[in-house]
């Protein structure tokens, strides 16, 4: 059976339009850059640890993005969109000055 040029064009156009949406729609969302200015804005640091404690007085040890109540992810995720940061990824171990903890 032959299938006609016209019919295969449209298929393969179809399928080629589906595979680039595809990629786009499964793609993980970027990770969050501390030199971003949203992140600089809110003092983000991707790890906790590193905190500036004469800046940030009010920081305690225990305060994570994982435990914190804009964060889009379960507790033991390594990464996961904050609502703070629109569609970046933040690291769980990391933390800014609008930390608020999980109620």
């Amino acid at each position: 059976m032959r299938t006609p040029r016209r019919t295969f064009m449209i298929h393969s156009i179809g399928a080629a339009a589906l595979a680039i949406a595809g990629r786009s729609v499964w793609a993980a969302p970027p990770q969050l850059q501390e030199s971003d200015p949203a992140a600089q804005a809110l003092g983000y640091t991707a790890d906790a640890t590193r905190v500036d404690h004469t800046k940030y007085p009010h920081f305690s040890s225990n305060q994570r993005c994982a435990n914190c109540q804009f964060y889009q992810g379960k507790p033991a995720d390594a990464n996961a969109l904050c609502a703070l940061f629109g569609a970046k990824q933040v690291s769980g171990a990391g933390w800014c000055k609008a930390y608020q903890a999980r109620a």
